[in-house]
């Protein structure tokens, strides 16, 4: 984090048109939430949306861009169904991608089930940044995120401009 240990700010985007429609519980995007918090980040942002890469996109790009909110995590629609699209939306907007975040959950959460392998997730930057695609379910959103976090911090300094220790 920044040297004066102020917290950084994220956002969670849950990405389902049932749980947007409320037929079905977002249960991935609380899970999020508990685990940034619990590690000292400062929620500032919680929204579901429904599967739509212009909807998506648009919430990512104006956290990013008018909010400048340093963390942005998505939770769901990363795999195979035609619904999926939250990596489409997210590359659209992105000024860079950051693959070896999105590489690391791979191959960190393959060991915990094989289904990993069919995640189309992505990590990138967009202007300040750092936005991070999940899958949509707790326990995934766990596993990743505890490959993701000793890194957090030092990442979103780094792309903020500011001081770190390296």
């Amino acid at each position: 984090m920044a040297d004066d240990k102020t917290a950084y700010a994220f956002a969670v985007l849950t990405v389902s048109t049932g749980a947007s429609e409320g037929w079905r519980q977002d249960t991935s995007g609380p899970a999020a939430c508990d685990l940034l918090r619990g590690a000292g980040f400062s929620l500032l942002r919680n929204e579901v949306v429904r599967d739509d890469v212009d909807a998506i996109a648009t919430i990512l790009r104006r956290w990013a861009d008018d909010d400048e909110i340093p963390l942005l995590v998505t939770t769901g629609g990363t795999g195979l169904a035609p619904s999926d699209v939250t990596p489409e939306a997210t590359r659209s907007i992105l000024d860079r991608e950051v693959p070896g975040i999105a590489e690391s959950i791979l191959m960190r959460t393959l060991e915990h089930t094989p289904m990993a392998m069919i995640s189309r997730a992505v990590a990138g930057t967009r202007r300040r940044s750092l936005i991070l695609n999940l899958p949509g379910s707790p326990r995934a959103v766990h596993e990743c995120l505890e490959v993701v976090l000793p890194v957090l911090e030092h990442a979103i300094a780094l792309l903020r401009g500011e001081q770190t220790s390296h």
